[in-house]
Order: structure tokens, then sequence, then C-alpha cells
């Protein structure tokens, strides 16, 4: 497959910025994006291929401008929902709760 998240390699991009003493995650949601899917990986829910497919089929905007656990995060909510694992109304159910959490 050759798509956007193809990158890796390519010329012409810049520098890749790296922060003094960057730390492993930004957000404490980043490490739970982590978590769950791992979690989903242990379970058989899916595998790395899935996984993976579930990142490359984001929309190509969508995919450039998210960072890298929004990628992980995209792919493993994909995956749970097309195997009917997590349910529409659930995951908008829990999206709509967490947001309320931010304020």
């Amino acid at each position: 497959m050759n798509g956007i998240h193809d990158l890796g390699g390519m010329h012409g991009l810049g520098p890749i910025d790296r922060e003094d003493g960057e730390p492993v995650f930004h957000e404490a949601w980043e490490g739970r994006a982590l978590a769950v899917t791992r979690a989903m990986l242990a379970a058989g829910h899916f595998n790395l291929d899935e996984f993976r497919h579930g990142i490359e089929r984001m929309a190509p905007a969508h995919y450039l401008e998210s960072s890298y656990y929004e990628h992980w995060l995209e792919g493993t909510i994909t995956l749970l929902a097309e195997k009917g694992i997590v349910g529409e109304a659930e995951l908008a159910a829990r999206v709509e709760q967490l947001a309320g959490e931010d304020r």
C-alpha cells in the first residue's frame, strides 16, 4: 500500500524537531490510548497487521493533521467498531462523557 502514511525516508519534509528531555507522553490520554490498544491486541480482538491497516485507512488530511497517538486511537476505534466490540452509541456516549470531563 502506498499512501499518505508512507512518509518514512522521504526527503524535503524538514528536520525532526526533538524536545530536550521530551516526555514519553505529552498528555495523559496518550498513555491511555497506548494501553487500550495494547490490551486489545493482547486480548486478540485484532492483530498488528489489522491495526496498521486501520491507521492506513485514515483520511489523508486527518492523518497529516493528527498526532502519533491520535493515529493509534483512530486505528483502535475503527477496528473495535468494525468488529462490533464497541457500538457507535456506546462510543458516542463515552466521547461525550470524556469531553465533559475536560471542561
